[in-house]
């Protein structure tokens, strides 16, 4: 699992996963649209897609998940055309999994499944602060 925008703080994914043998490479940098450096950031992204494409051409992987990879295709932090070759590269039976919103047009026709989430109502709204346990 590659986590973009994800900070070093513990998370669910990587508290469950991690456990279990799952590889996490991640970004470390925290919310990248809130940047101080966008440099920094960008050095971050870059080094830990380096991951996410050694994971991509590795043939004993069935599932590589690059959580929130469209927010760096979106902020220019990432190629997309380098994003779209990884993909099209890849062994035959790997399956990839991308999360994010605002997911770019050419990414979304390569897709074999593609779901949209959407909050309705969440605790957010009402100014209750994230909860460990709950919301990471």
């Amino acid at each position: 699992m590659i986590q973009f925008i994800k900070g070093e703080w513990p998370n669910g994914e990587r508290n469950l996963l991690a456990a279990h043998g799952v590889e996490f490479q991640v970004m470390a940098t925290g919310f990248t649209w809130d940047t101080q450096n966008r440099a920094t950031d960008t050095e971050a992204c870059l080094k830990v897609w380096q991951h996410g494409k050694r994971m991509l051409q590795d043939p004993t992987l069935d599932l590589v998940v690059l959580d929130e990879l469209t927010y760096m295709v979106s902020f220019d932090y990432l190629p997309l055309q380098e994003v779209i070759e990884a993909l099209q590269q890849r062994p035959a039976q790997q399956s990839v999994i991308i999360t994010g919103r605002g997911c770019h047009r050419e990414l979304l026709d390569m897709a074999d499944t593609v779901t949209e989430m959407r909050p309705v109502k969440h605790a957010f709204d009402a100014g209750i602060q994230a909860q460990q346990g709950i919301d990471w």
